[in-house]
């Protein structure tokens, strides 16, 4: 996991403006729903719903793990990058230092040769 913290939102409700707000609301009359015949559950319903089931908890694991993963692989490649970074910092440098000594060369000479011999 991260070592750096998560910010909380700036503004959380509180219990108690949670349920004023609730009893604000003005209620309404329920709905009855119709009186249904009793009829036996159909055998085949039970797969369907386990399946359904088994569906929704893969749905939901898939998203956590898209989630952790999201966050490791921002962390891991950004360590990486930042390895990978100072390692070229010399490498940089020498290339550097070879191409501004290579143009104050060229400029020197360059100058040099429109002076008129004294």
């Amino acid at each position: 996991m991260s070592d750096v913290p998560r910010v909380p939102p700036r503004y959380v409700p509180v219990l108690t403006e949670v349920v004023g707000a609730a009893a604000r609301v003005e209620p309404v009359a329920p709905v009855q729903p119709m009186p249904q015949p009793r009829l036996a559950p159909p055998p085949p319903s039970a797969p369907l719903d386990a399946q359904a089931l088994q569906d929704q908890v893969l749905h939901r694991v898939m998203q956590r793990v898209d989630l952790a993963l999201e966050q490791q692989l921002h962390d891991a490649v950004a360590s990486m990058v930042l390895q990978h970074t100072h390692a070229l910092v010399p490498r940089l440098r020498e290339e550097i230092e070879f191409v501004v000594r290579q143009a104050v060369a060229e400029a020197v000479a360059a100058e040099l040769a429109q002076r008129p011999p004294a």
